[in-house]
């Protein structure tokens, strides 16, 4: 159902058609990406500040059955460290990928409801990147390497 408008996509008429006779689609999503910047922004002026502070490490596990396992971890641990804020808070996340890693790693933490690319993408070995958002919906929320920019 489209504008209150139903239609069947087995009819006679292709739904794209019928899209495009109503008028076409307009998706909207207010406020679907947080407000964020530069860690220094007057909008995060008088809010707690909680430090993240992440390392991107590639690690190799040893399997317990055949061979060995290589992993991009997230400060050497599986899962990676529990961010626990208040919401309201100032999350400041630092990724930092020591010199001599072998491949970039990057951070999509999805509490912090901004795109990881180009946001925060792929962190370069021997380089270092921070964001900043404001903790707005309160849940349990993932974070997960997107260092290849996907």
């Amino acid at each position: 159902q489209l504008n209150a408008t139903a239609f069947d996509v087995k009819s006679d008429v292709s739904a794209l058609q019928k899209i495009q006779d109503m008028g076409g689609l307009e998706l909207v999503m207010p406020g679907a990406f947080a407000e964020m910047g530069d860690c220094d922004s007057a909008e995060f002026a008088g809010r707690t500040v909680v430090e993240f502070p992440l390392t991107g490490v590639s690690i190799t596990l040893p399997t317990g059955l055949a061979g060995d396992f290589n992993a991009m971890t997230f400060s050497e641990q599986i899962p990676g460290p529990t961010l626990r804020v208040t919401q309201g808070d100032v999350v400041k996340m630092t990724l930092t990928v020591p010199y001599g890693e072998a491949t970039p790693h990057g951070n999509d933490m999805h509490a912090s409801q901004v795109t990881a690319v180009p946001t925060f993408g792929a962190v370069q070995p021997g380089t270092s990147k921070t964001y900043c958002y404001i903790a707005e919906v309160p849940g349990v929320y993932k974070y997960h390497c997107s260092g290849v920019n996907v």
